[in-house]
């Protein structure tokens, strides 16, 4: 049997992992600059993950939620104090696609419109309200075609006006800086526009913070930094540091029922295990903090760079856009093959961008920098 072949991939084969550093079978070193698309927040095998892990998986490690999983709410609990939202609830799943599907028939349920608003250059996932909701044809097949989707320009504050004038948006899910867009940061004046005008119609504001959440932004939530309050958090990648979990905080305008969600998988002993080693090493080594100060670093030294090849940084923490004048791909395929560095891309093929751990420090910055400074000449 093949594997199907869906993904281009690197001719490397990774055998060990430490915080920032990867080597392959070979013993061949690299720099990981990426994370898996933003997964690993808190370093590779960091020993606290690896330890709670392990204790968990002596213990027992899944049963369905049809009996207490006391990780759940010890989980809940920390959550809410790490990203301010202490009177929101908690439900977990599996992935981010999975998280925005949730957050997406909750606001049906709630108000019992059916009509989304979503945004170009937008990614909330592949599952089937997800994948309508992203602004990407390529990726939606024709059974998950809907009418129900209405795609507005980012950052255009008399497009998305115009659309509520209707009165039957049922939701707004936005990501504060998109990701595979490309590292667009929408504009606070544009995300207090969304909160002003769901807030008159009764409809829901759904903030995507899979890539932009678990403190990258340098807050815990890239939306925190506008002021601005969502109905609806969807969350993961990082908040497992790599094992699947996904998640949504629920604000109090929601009641529960049973029934309304469920999840074979979700909120299982190894993953609240996984997510709870991330919520302590972000709150006791003060990672969100090193994500601002190291992200920041990392921002004015590229834009110190004095190139005709570098259009524009983009980006907030350690969410970064590198916009070349061209294809990027060449410089990244350099990074990695020659210099042994780990980047990804975007939608935009002139974006090179840079999701590192948050354990990121001045001296991985500077090498990054160095290296970098090397390939523009």
């Amino acid at each position: 049997m093949s594997i199907f072949d869906v993904y281009p991939i690197n001719n490397i084969e990774l055998a060990k992992a430490r915080d920032m550093t990867l080597w392959d079978d070979k013993g061949v070193e690299y720099l990981d600059m990426y994370g898996g698309h933003a997964v690993i927040s808190i370093g590779h095998t960091a020993p606290r993950y690896v330890s709670y892990l392990t204790q968990q998986l002596n213990q027992i490690g899944f049963y369905s939620n049809s009996v207490v999983i006391p990780q759940q709410e010890l989980l809940a609990n920390k959550l809410a104090k790490l990203s301010g939202k202490v009177d929101y609830s908690l439900f977990l799943c599996n992935s981010g696609a999975e998280a925005n599907e949730n957050a997406l028939k909750l606001a049906s349920f709630y108000n019992g419109k059916k009509r989304i608003v979503a945004f170009s250059g937008g990614f909330h996932g592949r599952t089937s309200l997800a994948v309508a909701a992203t602004d990407n044809p390529k990726i939606v097949a024709p059974v998950n075609q809907t009418d129900n989707i209405t795609f507005v320009e980012f950052n255009n504050i008399k497009a998305l006006r115009e659309e509520f004038k209707g009165g039957d948006i049922c939701a707004v899910i936005v990501e504060a800086i998109q990701g595979v867009g490309g590292i667009k940061m929408a504009s606070d004046e544009f995300l207090r526009e969304i909160r002003t005008l769901c807030n008159a119609s009764s409809a829901i504001m759904i903030a995507d913070c899979v890539q932009c959440g678990c403190g990258r932004s340098g807050k815990y939530f890239a939306l925190d930094h506008s002021g601005v309050s969502a109905d609806i958090y969807s969350m993961a990648k990082g908040i497992g540091n790599g094992f699947p979990i996904g998640a949504i905080l629920i604000s109090p305008l929601f009641e529960a029922r049973y029934g309304m969600l469920g999840t074979t998988f979700g909120g299982n002993h190894l993953a609240c295990a996984a997510a709870l080693a991330v919520v302590d090493e972000i709150q006791e080594r003060q990672l969100m903090d090193n994500s601002a100060m190291m992200g920041q670093y990392l921002i004015d030294s590229l834009r110190r760079i004095n190139s005709d090849k570098i259009v524009e940084i983009r980006g907030r923490g350690l969410m970064i856009g590198i916009v070349m004048n061209g294809d990027s791909a060449p410089y990244r395929k350099q990074l990695l093959q020659e210099h042994r560095i780990f980047v990804g891309s975007a939608s935009d093929n002139r974006i090179i961008r840079l999701l590192p751990s948050l354990t990121i420090t001045r001296e991985v910055c500077d090498r990054f920098i160095d290296t970098f400074k090397t390939i523009l000449k």
